[in-house]
């Protein structure tokens, strides 16, 4: 039998957790254990034994908190906390896709943003995707991307208390994107990661050429980049907590000891650990952090 920790996650603006919903999923997978409080009415661990997977016991807590806005995930008791982050930057760190702004700055949002859905949703190659949504914006002048970082990007909630909070603990923090260097520079500084990665776009004459460097950074180079970091710190891939929210961070989740579906689309759904309704720092609670522990600044 394997000791699992599974957490219990509301909100003040989602849903508070109550007792109520901890006696829910008790009765579901029929435990008897007291819960460790991380904070009060906003998350929870239940420690235990048991046979099922970690898969089985999160399905089953989903369907035990249905019609609720409470995120359950369960993972193994041991070595909860880890020592790399690794996250994707659009839609999980901030709250847009910055390709998609671009567009809708220059009047083709809908074009780009259609091309995009469907990179997140599986159904098209991120290089080629990619390609076409630079060729639909070739022209575009340097200072327009500027304008759109200081005007329309926004940070998800919770991003830099999980940085910072994991920071402070010993872990090393890189923001990966499929998007560009142009924004991940900025968003990395503004939060706290301690490097970054992406495409790197060109210019001629301070307009895009509508081509990005090759090779193009997507899923793969996402997971090379965990791999690399492993090797470089002397860690495994069970101690890596890597989050994304689309088809292009399915490698790089799967590797990961521990993987987070962040308000993922349905390329992610299967996987065990979906944070569907709380904000980033359901990440730290799932790996034992107690509210009193965060660093918030």
């Amino acid at each position: 039998m394997t000791m699992y920790a599974l957490t219990l996650i509301g909100g003040e603006k989602q849903e508070r957790l109550l007792q109520a919903n901890l006696d829910q999923v008790c009765r579901r997978l029929d435990l008897d254990c007291e819960p460790d409080w991380l904070a009060e009415a906003k998350a929870c661990d239940l420690i235990f034994r048991s046979e099922l997977s970690a898969a089985e016991i999160t399905a089953q807590a989903a369907e035990a908190l249905e019609g609720t806005k409470i995120d359950a995930v369960c993972t193994p008791a041991h070595q909860r906390r880890k020592r790399i982050l690794i996250s994707d930057m659009d839609s999980t760190i901030i709250d847009q896709e910055c390709i998609d702004e671009l567009g809708d700055a220059i009047g083709i949002g809908s074009q780009i943003s259609r091309i995009t859905q469907a990179v997140v949703n599986g159904e098209i190659g991120f290089p080629e995707a990619l390609r076409q949504r630079m060729a639909l914006m070739k022209g575009m002048e340097y200072g327009l991307l500027e304008r759109v970082y200081k005007e329309r990007v926004t940070l998800k909630a919770g991003a830099r208390t999980l940085v910072r909070t994991m920071r402070h603990h010993g872990a090393y923090c890189i923001l990966v994107s499929g998007g560009f260097s142009f924004f991940t520079s900025r968003v990395a500084e503004s939060v706290g990661f301690h490097d970054h990665q992406a495409n790197e776009l060109t210019f001629v004459a301070g307009k895009l050429t509508g081509n990005v460097l090759e090779p193009i950074l997507g899923r793969t180079a996402k997971l090379d980049t965990l791999r690399r970091l492993c090797e470089a710190k002397g860690l495994s891939t069970t101690d890596v907590l890597a989050t994304g929210d689309g088809a292009n961070d399915i490698k790089m989740i799967k590797a990961a000891g521990l993987g987070v579906a962040f308000h993922g689309s349905g390329a992610l759904k299967n996987e065990n650990a979906c944070i569907n309704h709380t904000d980033l720092t359901s990440l730290l609670y799932i790996q034992g952090y107690r509210k009193s522990e965060f660093k918030f600044t």
